[in-house]
């Protein structure tokens, strides 16, 4: 499998050094990079993106993530293996990413509560940056048909 063309990142000035700064970003609000990984992951886990749950696997690996934990990412709700903080923002990405499912609001008051109750504002934002930004390599990812392992990870 060859990719359709190259990442689109690439190909345009100042892209890439657009989403290098969100990447930096990410790590500042204060969130453990193991609850980043997993919310990245779980969202190309939804959009179908191998690229990115290739690579996700791998740097959730590199932030100290165990094997068993890594695993149940898309079994969540069902594994013992993640803290109430956890899996409120597993939910946030599941929230955030299948948007056109929800009937009211995108995300409920009762999550955002929850998600207040973990997470303070600066945390949030890197949630729900980092969210959005799987979100948005996902999209590249799958247009272009990105093959797992071939540039990211």
């Amino acid at each position: 499998m060859a990719a359709r063309m190259s990442n689109p990142a690439m190909a345009l000035p100042g892209v890439m050094t657009a989403i290098q700064g969100l990447i930096k970003a990410k790590s500042k609000g204060g969130v453990p990079e193991e609850t980043l990984e997993m919310v990245h992951l779980r969202a190309s886990q939804i959009n179908g993106c191998s690229a990115c749950v290739h690579a996700g696997g791998k740097t959730a690996r590199k932030a100290g993530m165990s094997d068993e934990r890594l695993l149940a990412v898309a079994a969540w709700r069902e594994a013992p293996y993640f803290s109430e903080a956890e899996r409120t923002a597993l939910e946030l990405a599941e929230t955030m990413t299948r948007l056109s499912d929800r009937t009211g609001e995108a995300v409920p008051d009762e999550l955002w509560e929850r998600l207040s109750g973990h997470y303070d504002e600066p945390q949030r934002a890197a949630l729900i940056l980092w969210i959005a930004t799987a979100n948005f390599f996902n999209r590249i990812n799958t247009a272009i048909k990105e093959p797992a392992g071939t540039t990211w990870g």
